[in-house]
């Protein structure tokens, strides 16, 4: 019986194993066969190539204040200057978090309709060979009147300033709600952009093909279909019910993070075509047909949102467990998971790689759901040795 991710002290390591008996590679779920692992030459993004150089991290340090301030912010994008960008969800701002530590006001994105859990979401940048120039952009996720909805600004600098484009809608129709909306999106080391979309609240669209909600959505960044799609359509995997958190290991393996229901949330491998279960089952059951999650969480313990990799682990963001869980993956076939920050920041949406050795923590305590500190919410600095 596979074991799960139960509370433990923040120095303490716990074992969870992968679906099915350890000591092997993968199992398969019953009549589904598994996969073969996609790879890459170079998963790196262009700013944070320490997060992929070969190390380890076996220890976090002390968190400290990069921007204070901010209001319930929702996702991290590292800038090549050593910056970084925020959203706000509730207000659409995009702020700008500058290495001399002052903050400014990138834009206020047009036709965000906040509420609930909805609102300005995930930021994805790509920058041309590292450089905000060329076909440099900025991708924004957030909800709109009728829909959820990918739009691409044009990103350039004059000076020392950024300056955003007239923004494109790339990808639209996507289910809205008061929750579950995914709103992660991400570029792969395959230079597509890669869509997290929640079942907004209807359990059946995460298996119903013709939905984009439930789902990972796989486009290129011009929103066009990439003709190695599984479905032919911008779906990539199905079968979920919020995932918040994406990210590919050091091979070029696209991992996903999963709010589940009342009993677990995941941890996924995500491969193309596979179908991880929502909402006909929830955590590791080996049902036939579906791909059951690496690692699973009580959701007291999680509810996880951003997900990253550094240094041969993953390190995920959890909302309601108040943590930051760090994941490796053995060789053995088992996963090691151990919690940092354990209550000490409060709720936590986004982590992504930051400067040299360090893990850059977004919280979230003024989305309604958290108990604000003075100075929340805010961007930290976490050093990882």
């Amino acid at each position: 019986m596979p074991r799960t991710i139960r509370p433990a002290l923040a120095a303490i390591s716990v074992l969870v194993l992968l679906t099915g008996c350890a000591g092997g590679p993968e199992p398969t779920p019953t009549g589904s066969p598994a996969p073969a692992a996609s790879t890459t030459t170079d998963a790196s993004p262009p700013t944070t190539p320490w997060a992929y150089d070969g190390g380890t991290i076996s220890s976090l340090g002390t968190p400290s204040d990069l921007a204070t301030g901010l209001a319930a912010p929702w996702s991290v994008a590292p800038l090549p200057d050593g910056g970084a960008l925020v959203s706000e969800r509730d207000t659409a701002r995009i702020l700008r978090w500058h290495p001399d530590g002052h903050v400014s006001e990138l834009a206020t994105v047009a036709g965000v309709d906040a509420g609930g859990e909805g609102g300005l979401m995930g930021l994805a940048l790509h920058a041309h060979e590292g450089q905000l120039t060329g076909d440099a952009a900025l991708y924004a996720m957030f909800t709109a009147a009728a829909d959820n909805r990918v739009v691409r600004f044009p990103l350039g600098t004059e000076g020392d300033e950024l300056r955003l484009g007239t923004p494109e809608v790339i990808l639209e129709g996507l289910p809205r709600a008061s929750n579950h909306n995914g709103g992660r999106i991400a570029i792969g080391p395959d230079d597509l952009l890669y869509v997290t979309a929640g079942d907004a609240g209807v359990p059946a669209n995460a298996q119903d093909p013709g939905s984009l909600g439930g789902k990972i959505l796989r486009i290129g960044l011009d929103g066009s279909v990439p003709s190695d799609n599984p479905f032919g359509t911008a779906v990539y995997s199905m079968g979920h019910r919020n995932p918040q958190g994406l990210a590919w290991d050091g091979p070029g393996q696209l991992w996903a993070s999963e709010f589940g229901q009342d009993t677990w949330d995941e941890l996924n491998r995500i491969e193309p075509g596979a179908n991880y279960g929502w909402p006909t089952v929830e955590g590791q059951v080996g049902a036939e047909g579906f791909v059951d999650p690496v690692a699973q969480w009580p959701t007291n313990d999680a509810s996880p949102s951003g997900l990253t990799w550094a240094r041969g682990s993953f390190f995920m963001a959890a909302l309601r467990g108040r943590t930051l869980w760090q994941i490796t993956i053995g060789p053995d076939g088992q996963a090691t998971a151990t919690p940092w920050l354990a209550d000490s920041l409060g709720r936590l949406r986004d982590v992504v790689p930051g400067g040299e050795g360090q893990l850059w923590v977004l919280t979230n305590n003024t989305d309604g759901r958290g108990s604000p500190n003075d100075g929340d919410d805010r961007l930290v600095s976490v050093p990882a040795t």
